[in-house]
């Protein structure tokens, strides 16, 4: 049968295959490596198949991200920011520091984690705003609002209303990777597709972006293994 791309922040690469006694449709994520495969019925139709597979892309995401053994968030170890791995230290105060190559978090080892969730928030966000003016400057349209939310399904998204919601932990990634995808996400204000001319304007705002996508593809699980919540 082939295989089917599924399109997004990464995109993800579907193995189609028929079986004879297969009585309905059905998704695998293999736990070890990732792969993703979809089983049909012999006579299956491939469109209500490719449908099935788009209804479930929310399952299929946070299945890659489970596939990543969970990373600490705790003083002494070290997480990115910014696309460099730095220590988590103790800090003083109330706030989160950034400060000498090392991110400074106050409080019990029980608020560690939130405050640092807390705290990249805020940072993707003063990242991510001028990032997605600037880029709706350049092709002359706007956006309702901005948003940010912890993510599993995807990287960023953008509405008919031209509402765009990215994942805070782009701030975890090289800066330039979360430019891609602000850019990639203010394209969609002119073109509600993954078609050639979509793929186009987001050459025009971020030509390198074929070598972004790929690094999120291969680092985003990464980046989704680190636990800010109980």
């Amino acid at each position: 049968m082939g295989h089917y791309v599924l399109a997004g922040e990464p995109p993800i690469e579907i193995r189609l295959k028929r079986h004879a006694r297969a009585r309905r449709l059905s998704l695998r994520v293999a736990r070890s490596g990732g792969a993703v495969t979809l089983t049909m019925p012999q006579r299956a139709r491939r469109a209500a198949a490719l449908d099935f597979v788009h209804r479930k892309e929310g399952w299929i995401r946070a299945q890659l991200a489970a596939c990543q053994p969970e990373r600490p968030v705790a003083i002494g170890e070290m997480l990115p920011f910014r696309g460099t791995p730095v220590p988590l230290v103790a800090g003083a105060g109330r706030a989160v520091r950034f400060e000498d190559g090392c991110l400074h978090v106050p409080g019990p080892p029980d608020r560690i984690a939130p405050r640092l969730g807390g705290f990249l928030k805020a940072a993707a966000r003063a990242e991510l705003a001028p990032a997605c003016d600037r880029h709706a400057l350049a092709l002359g349209v706007g956006f309702a609002r901005l948003s940010l939310r912890d993510t599993r399904s995807r990287w960023g998204s953008c509405t008919q209303e031209g509402r765009l919601m990215f994942s805070w932990r782009l701030i975890m990634a090289p800066p330039e990777v979360l430019d891609y995808v602000a850019a990639h996400e203010v394209a969609h204000l002119r073109e509600m597709n993954h078609s050639r001319a979509f793929w186009r304007l987001v050459e025009t705002l971020c030509p390198d972006y074929r070598r972004l996508r790929s690094w999120l593809r291969e680092n985003g699980a990464a980046l989704q293994s680190y636990r800010f919540r109980d």
